[in-house]
């Protein structure tokens, strides 16, 4: 099986950000698509390990940052490979709190959408939050990030959580050594 083909999926680079008494936290997810337009809804999938996915099952809201394309490396490592447990992924970040009380990146972000969740399901590792869009705006006019210009152009690396984390073919196309583990 060729497991490239996965890579001709389309995908974006995302802050999901969610709050936990007050508390923010946020990681970076590829995987956030468009369900309905009547309501408009829109869904994220989330590894179970991660810190924001129980804040988000515990808060019932998420929002999105839609990063640019000149996004850094040091900011996505930031939110994507350095765990909440650890550190706090907010400070010197540029946020506000949105209309659902969720953490809303504005640093190197283009737009947000805010949402409230309305139904989840488990998926083996992951957990797939389908959220209703309750407040959405654009703060930049720059050209998104997408998955393929972090990972092909970037050579952005690819965490052991993430949703196209594929072991077997990763560690064949760039070598066991450029993962880390990320909590």
């Amino acid at each position: 099986m060729n497991f490239e083909a996965l890579y001709k999926l389309s995908y974006g680079l995302y802050v999901i950000s969610s709050h936990k008494d007050g508390k923010p936290n946020g990681m970076i997810a590829n995987t956030v698509f468009q369900v309905t337009s009547k309501p408009v809804m829109i869904a994220v999938c989330l590894n179970r390990e991660n810190l924001t996915n129980s804040y988000v099952k515990e808060s019932k809201v998420f929002s999105v940052s839609i990063l640019e394309k000149d996004t850094p490396m040091e900011f996505i490592g930031k939110f994507g490979f350095r765990s909440g447990k650890e550190i706090d992924k907010f400070k010197n970040i540029d946020f506000f709190w949105g209309k659902t009380g969720a953490p809303i990146v504005r640093e190197h972000a283009v737009a947000y959408l805010e949402a409230e969740v309305r139904d989840s399901m488990e998926i083996r590792t992951h957990t797939l939050f389908v959220g209703e869009v309750v407040e959405a705006d654009i703060l930049e006019e720059k050209e998104v990030l997408s998955y393929a210009y972090y990972h092909y152009v970037k050579k952005g690396k690819v965490p052991k959580t993430a949703t196209i984390y594929l072991e077997s073919s990763m560690s064949q196309l760039q070598g066991s050594n450029s993962f880390q583990n990320m909590d």
